[in-house]
């Protein structure tokens, strides 16, 4: 297993005039759970879809898994984009048998098993699940998974407190011995910072810190109180 899972040397990615990406150097270690830290519109959303293939960079280089991005490395990744949403008109047991037929990876016994311990109903239709019903449902179907790489993109938007902390329960539980790497990024902080034991903060398509998060911790206090002075000018413009 390389050292790092994640390499960018000088990664920039433009949409028209805008640099969602502007020279982007940031290496993110093997077996980690990793916060990938911003203020919307900072570059996160489009850094993981760098990751997956589905955007390529207009400059600089990338390796995932110590390769390219592309079908090779997507084998061993789980993806859950932001704003994932499901058929409404299947219930749950369809989306995990959906799962079981074409992601690589996928145990339906550890399905089965994230969905007892996440209090999801196999015969509900999704289009009758609440939003943190539904976002459990995308997250079982990346969890289930046996690859060496989970990438979540902000996966409590839009998602009740009560919601979120039983996913955030869910995952430290679910994550504690586990050795697959796992990318998170979120501007919600104070619910699960508890998750994260490395960071990266990013802000205007560049990385501005990252290390061990206990570092981070021990030298500023909480992630929320570091996010918030870090970020404080940025949201006041």
């Amino acid at each position: 297993m390389t050292p790092n899972i994640v390499e960018c040397r000088q990664v920039t990615k433009c949409y028209g005039k805008k640099k969602a990406l502007d020279q982007l150097d940031i290496a993110i270690p093997s077996g980690r759970i990793t916060g990938i830290l911003g203020p919307n519109g900072c570059g996160k959303s489009t850094l993981f879809r760098t990751l997956t293939g589905m955007v390529r960079p207009d400059a600089g280089r990338i390796e995932v898994l110590g390769k390219a991005p592309g079908w090779q490395t997507n084998r061993d990744i789980a993806y859950l984009p932001d704003r994932a949403r499901w058929y409404p008109n299947h219930n749950a047991r369809q989306a995990l048998e959906w799962g079981n037929s074409f992601l690589p990876g996928f145990s339906m016994e550890r399905a089965i098993q994230l969905t007892n311990y996440m209090d999801i109903d196999l015969d509900m239709k999704v289009g009758g699940m609440s939003r943190g019903q539904e976002a459990r449902v995308m997250l079982i179907l990346c969890l289930a998974r046996d690859v060496r790489l989970i990438v979540l993109d902000e996966p409590f938007t839009g998602i009740d407190v009560i919601s979120r902390e039983a996913i955030v329960a869910s995952l430290i539980d679910y994550l504690e011995d586990s050795q697959q790497s796992v990318l998170i990024s979120t501007h919600d902080i104070q619910e699960v910072e508890g998750l994260f034991d490395y960071t990266a903060m990013m802000k205007d398509g560049r990385a501005i810190w990252s290390g061990n998060t206990e570092d981070l911790r021990a030298e500023y206090g909480s992630l929320r109180d570091v996010f918030r002075k870090m970020y404080m000018k940025e949201w006041n413009k």
